[in-house]
């Protein structure tokens, strides 16, 4: 994808909103505002707004528990087990909403 092909001024948004939000969606790319000449803001569907969201949750989860194995607060996957069925058994079986 190119964003050079998809960059529009602020003017061109305001003038033509419904027919870029239409095609944002079909494209599913991106497209920069620009005002005065300097990039300014992205516009994206929704579609793709929620992807992203998506993956930035899994790579902050990722990033996450790197830092635990770094940290060393680690458990041999056993033990983890172990322990969670042990809570579950406490609370009478149910499970945890």
């Amino acid at each position: 994808m190119r964003y050079s092909e998809q960059v529009k001024p602020v003017s061109y948004l305001k003038a033509h909103a419904a027919t870029l939000l239409r095609g944002l969606a079909d494209r599913g790319a991106p497209l920069v505002i620009t005002q005065n000449g300097e990039a300014r803001a992205v516009l994206q569907d929704i579609a793709s707004y929620e992807a992203t969201q998506e993956t930035m949750a899994l790579l902050k989860l990722l990033a996450l528990g790197t830092r635990d194995v770094e940290a060393g607060r680690v458990a041999p996957a056993r033990a983890a087990i172990e322990r969670l069925r042990a809570d579950r058994a406490a609370d009478g079986g149910a499970p945890k909403a």
